[in-house]
């Protein structure tokens, strides 16, 4: 790129600001549609025809449209409009605050703090159960450039697995360690995966598996298997899919699986006071989602959002 101190600012690298698609990637390919890790589906900014003269205009579109991804992204460059009639002085930093923005796109944008918090559904089993549970819930989006600008701008698809306590004794309090207690939220990001709590055993730990990283068959982001005495053969796992490949997806789906491998036989006849009516059986589990989408407070032009949501599928035996 020429771009230099004392050269005429040309068309093509004005265009090359705006719209190139390899590095130093333009405005258009990190915040318009994009592809892959790249864009926020905002609207994109018009390139010149060959000859014309950059207006400021131009060049204020430019920089606006910095600021507005500088603003959501929380990152530091230092773009400033032009008037009429100005003589376009060298903006040293340009290409260094355009290749900055597109790496915050690219990671996730994991320093945006404007989000919404929206519960997005929730299922759980019809009954108790003693050996393993199944729900998958999915979100659906209006098309892949949505969902992308969704990951790509910090929004998290958040799991918050818990379990129906108070009815069936010690298997109650393994399972809501495991849920509740251990797992808590469970964000998927753009290229990772964080719980708010800990403990319990991790024995699959998936959490480096974003968005980015799903593929159409299941991934597993986190799998639990309890410590309690006793109980160490019963588990909590949750898997994501999408519904094609990242470049074409609409959907994602997360799966619970919990297992009750333990068995108890406490001796229950004639059921006291405060002994389970049926200690072996397993409490109802309870898998709801929540969507954490980037709204337009600080920058984009709109909230990006799911369209829909909806059980897959919901078995226990």
């Amino acid at each position: 790129m020429a771009y230099s101190a004392g050269d005429t600012i040309l068309d093509d690298e004005y265009n090359t600001f705006v719209n190139s698609s390899s590095s130093p990637f333009g405005y258009n390919h990190f915040a318009g549609p994009g592809s892959g890790e790249y864009g926020l589906n905002q609207a994109t900014i018009s390139t010149v025809s060959a000859g014309d003269t950059v207006a400021a205009s131009s060049w204020n579109a430019l920089f606006t449209g910095m600021d507005n991804i500088a603003n959501h992204t929380n990152d530091s460059i230092t773009s400033s409009s032009v008037s009429a009639g100005d003589t376009i002085a060298i903006r040293s930093a340009l290409i260094a605050d355009l290749a900055s923005l597109a790496a915050e796109v690219a990671a996730g944008s994991t320093s945006a703090t404007a989000f919404d918090t929206t519960a997005v559904g929730s299922s759980t089993n019809s009954g108790t159960w003693n050996s393993s549970s199944t729900i998958e819930r999915s979100v659906t989006f209006a098309n892949n450039n949505t969902m992308r600008a969704f990951f790509n701008a910090g929004g998290k698809i958040r799991v918050d697995p818990s379990c129906v306590t108070g009815i069936d004794g010690d298997k109650d309090t393994v399972f809501n360690d495991l849920t509740t207690g251990a797992i808590g939220n469970l964000d998927i990001a753009a290229h990772a995966s964080t719980r708010s709590e800990s403990g319990e055993t991790l024995t699959t730990n998936g959490l480096g598996n974003g968005f980015h990283d799903l593929g159409t068959g299941y991934t597993t982001i986190i799998k639990l298997t309890s410590d309690n005495s006793g109980y160490t053969s019963n588990t909590v796992e949750i898997s994501a899919k999408l519904d094609a490949a990242v470049s074409s997806a609409t959907v994602m789906t997360v799966k619970m699986v919990s297992t009750d491998a333990a068995g108890d036989d406490t001796y229950t006849s004639p059921n006291t006071g405060g002994v389970p009516s049926n200690p072996n059986e397993a409490p109802r589990m309870t898998l709801a989602l929540i969507e954490v989408s980037p709204n337009d407070t600080q920058g984009l032009a709109a909230d990006i959002k799911t369209a829909s949501n909806a059980e897959v599928s919901n078995s226990a035996s």
